[in-house]
């Protein structure tokens, strides 16, 4: 009985470590799914502003953003990217939006979001804007409009994600 204990609490120390070092993993990220849900939220949002948006300034996939390493792991690759994990996102602005126009746009988007139950996580972003998170997969909306061009701009943001070795990157 007393081996069971000592081998239970080496195992412990040992999952404790191996934590400690690496810290909280990373969820899987299937890239085509995260572009799919990515793309379909963007969507929303474009039609949720009603404002003209040059097709050009549309993206065309999703770009995807370093992650670093988690956990004490981290101390030991500082300014290196984890390159099995990425952060995925869409982008895109249009100029010349009146500040009124932008308001109503942004109370649209904003109106749809905490109906859909996504919480408000940062205001003011630039001039005028804001932040909402999605409690279940993570993702981030971001509007903000820029009074010296008129400039609004929205990003769909997923957090990082494990993806699979034979993902081109």
């Amino acid at each position: 009985m007393l081996a069971l204990g000592g081998v239970v609490c080496l195992l412990a120390t040992g999952w404790g470590a191996y934590r400690l070092w690496n810290g909280e993993p990373y969820p899987d990220a299937d890239p085509q799914a995260v572009a799919t849900r990515l793309g379909a939220q963007a969507e929303r949002v474009r039609d949720d502003l009603a404002v003209p948006v040059p097709a050009d300034a549309l993206p065309s996939r999703a770009d995807t953003g370093a992650c670093s390493y988690r956990g004490l792991r981290s101390v030991a690759h500082i300014d290196e990217s984890r390159p099995d994990v990425r952060s995925f996102s869409l982008a895109w602005q249009t100029t010349g939006v009146p500040e009124e126009t932008a308001r109503a746009a942004e109370r649209r988007v904003r109106l749809r979001l905490a109906r859909q139950g996504w919480k408000l996580a940062a205001e003011n972003i630039s001039d005028m804007g804001f932040r909402y998170e999605d409690p279940g997969t993570g993702d981030r909306v971001d509007v903000d409009w820029y009074e010296p061009t008129g400039t609004l701009a929205a990003r769909v943001h997923a957090p990082c994600g494990k993806v699979p070795g034979d993902h081109p990157g």
